[in-house]
């Protein structure tokens, strides 16, 4: 094979982990039996796929090659190191014969295995903060640091976090299975929040060259509509519904080359009509359940964009009034600055400066770039400048992410000037 052909099969390598290798592990775990044997399994496999795949061509399945030849190197490294431990040997033989290679683990079958995995990391023997840790590691495949960046925590004690729920999954047997259907209500609220911040970090990547990571925005939504087929709550509705309705503005998010755009400043022809439609009626088939909860209110506010033809038309006090019931379902200090942010649009900006003034004052937001970088759009529309400035500067210290660096350094230019 030439060196061109061989850079072409690693391009396609690389293009396959990034985007099915939580699908390979998923199964992987379920076979294995073992987190940590499961990533070990998956890399070893990946490192056999560019070396291979080069010299005898890709196969017509490469997920179901890959999960068989992960599950073929965990057996084997088993059985090498039985030497120094019996009790591998037994454990090689189980795993041969309780899991058959075969060429169906590429079907829809498949599939929930990564709707059983999302159950176990969300466990209730784990705590809240776990469970998402665990979910958005072991089935989305964020980093550490990522993870970290989204709960505004270290890195060190995130990876801690996941060391010992591993050990605890391991050591208290918790099943990889869908619960059954008797404690699956009690079980869906972890599961929903835990699918909005993989959403979340789809939708605004916490880092990196690109505004969105379109992977894991369409990930949340298919594990949304899994969720819905396996139980059609309204708070599952609302999720998917809000969900549809942001990603239906990703490709007028970003200019030709990448640079931000604000929501006012969006084309709306860009805007994805079929997502919207979708999202618009399952709003409308939650909120005619009556069993109204926040993902619903969220996604409400999200269609009175939907349906505004453009931003000076847009209902601010409407969109207001369902902050306000956003804060009673579920208070929080980001809802509550986006709500300050929605008063200022209604009234004007020193009343919406006043509200992110009083929030910031409390410290919640201190590391929250986006608290920073409100504020500093209210001071220059109100000509404080060098308020203005400030703020700007400190979302710019905040964030990580480029296309939101080269706005805020954007913006800081045009002060300057």
């Amino acid at each position: 094979m030439s060196e061109n052909q061989s850079q072409q099969v690693r391009a396609l390598v690389d293009e396959i982990y990034r985007t099915q290798s939580r699908q390979v592990l998923a199964t992987l775990i379920r076979l294995l039996g073992d987190f940590d044997a499961a990533e070990e399994a998956l890399h070893e496999a990946f490192a056999v796929a560019v070396e291979q795949w080069a010299r005898d061509g890709v196969p017509a399945n490469p997920r179901a090659w890959l999960v068989s030849t992960g599950r073929f190197k965990a057996i084997d490294g088993m059985r090498r190191r039985a030497r120094f431990d019996a009790s591998l040997t037994e454990l090689a033989r189980h795993l041969e014969l309780s899991t058959s290679d075969s060429a169906d683990w590429n079907d829809e079958a498949v599939e929930d295995d990564r709707l059983r995995l999302i159950f176990t990391c969300c466990h209730p023997a784990l705590s809240p903060e776990t469970q998402v840790a665990m979910t958005l590691r072991e089935v989305c495949g964020l980093t550490t640091d990522e993870i970290a960046r989204a709960f505004l925590s270290k890195p060190a004690t995130i990876a801690q976090r996941i060391v010992r729920a591993k050990g605890k999954i391991r050591d208290a047997r918790i099943p990889y299975e869908v619960p059954s259907a008797t404690d699956l209500p009690d079980r869906l609220d972890v599961v929903l929040r835990v699918v909005y911040l993989v959403f979340n970090e789809g939708y605004s990547a916490s880092s990196g060259d690109s505004l969105t990571r379109h992977d894991l925005s369409g990930e949340a939504i298919r594990l949304g509509r899994l969720l819905i087929e396996l139980l059609p709550e309204p708070e599952a509705l609302g999720l998917l519904a809000v969900m549809l309705l942001h990603d239906s503005r990703r490709a007028a998010r970003t200019s030709p080359t990448g640079d931000l755009i604000l929501l006012e400043q969006q084309d709306r022809s860009l805007w994805n009509r079929a997502q919207m439609v979708e999202g618009t009626a399952l709003v409308e088939r939650a909120l005619a359940s009556r069993q109204v909860g926040p993902y619903t209110i969220q996604a409400a506010i999200a269609a009175v964009h939907a349906e505004a033809p453009d931003a000076a038309v847009t209902d601010w006090a409407q969109i207001v009034g369902l902050y306000d019931l956003l804060m009673q379902a579920e208070s929080s200090a980001v809802i509550e600055l986006n709500r300050a942010v929605a008063v200022a649009m209604r009234d004007g900006p020193a009343a919406g400066l006043a509200l992110v003034d009083a929030i910031l004052s409390r410290g919640e937001l201190e590391n929250y770039h986006l608290a920073h970088s409100a504020r500093a759009d209210l001071c220059r529309r109100l000509g404080r400048t060098a308020e203005a400035c400030a703020s700007y500067q400190k979302a710019l210290n905040l964030t990580q992410q480029e296309p939101e660096r080269r706005f805020l350094k954007g913006r800081l230019s045009e002060l300057a000037g």
